[in-house]
């Protein structure tokens, strides 16, 4: 469902010279599988991610998304993936079910179709009780909430996540885990970016650490700690990025 080969991304530096970002990532994420991205701020998966998102074009590489080229196709690959991160960006103005609307009909849903998808969200992330309470009034779970519902209204199958639970307090971050364990039960595409070793724990199929802009390790968690000879991932983790 995802694919990169050599995907780089370079910025120009203070002495005005190309500095890559991102160099020469390559991973695959089969379908139905949570791959996460793990690495330290400044790594690169943001970066990654924004390329993927279509946001930023690659310097080099290529990449795909449910079959579609970034470069080539971005509406189609942008029709195909649901984005959420832990900057909820939701509207003060706007009640939690304006917006899932909203983000629905820039999908292209709407009337019966669209209602039936919001009425299944709302109630699957139990949101019925503040669906009509406004963006500046809910609490941060809430607006949580509301992220997902609107990265899910199109009902993407592919399913890109930026450090989601991100300066998040505990019981919310509890609450996104359970809701991304969700959506892996019903068969999503995941890809988690994270620096959170339990995370990847608990969540991940396979993981890729990355540090600097270079993927410097990729696998299960069972073959990481086969090829580096220990059961601690957090180890395994300042082995490669130090």
């Amino acid at each position: 469902m995802i694919e990169l080969e050599g995907l780089t991304k370079s910025f120009l530096g203070t002495d005005g010279r190309p500095k890559p970002a991102v160099e020469d990532v390559s991973f695959t994420v089969q379908p139905g599988e949570v791959f996460g991205l793990l690495g330290p701020n400044g790594a690169g998966k943001t970066t990654t991610l924004r390329m993927l998102c279509t946001v930023l074009k690659p310097t080099a590489g290529f990449a795909t998304v449910a079959g579609f080229d970034v470069v080539k196709q971005p509406a189609e690959v942008r029709r195909h993936i649901g984005f959420l991160s832990a900057n909820t960006g939701v509207y003060d103005r706007m009640t939690a079910w304006e917006m899932v609307e909203y983000y629905g009909r820039l999908a292209g849903l709407k009337g019966p179709t669209l209602t039936a998808r919001m009425e299944h969200l709302f109630d699957s992330f139990q949101m019925s009780d503040f669906k009509h309470v406004v963006g500046g009034r809910l609490s941060t779970g809430m607006k949580q909430k509301v992220s997902i519902a609107r990265a899910l209204v199109h009902d993407p199958p592919v399913l890109i996540f930026d450090e989601p639970t991100a300066g998040l307090d505990v019981l919310v971050q509890r609450a996104v885990l359970q809701n991304i364990a969700k959506l892996r039960a019903e068969g999503k595409t995941i890809l988690f970016s994270t620096h959170h070793f339990t995370e990847v724990q608990k969540l991940c199929d396979r993981v890729a650490i990355v540090a600097k802009g270079r993927l410097m390790a990729q696998g299960t968690l069972a073959e990481l700690k086969a090829a580096h000879g220990t059961d601690d991932l957090e180890e395994i983790f300042f082995g490669l990025v130090s």
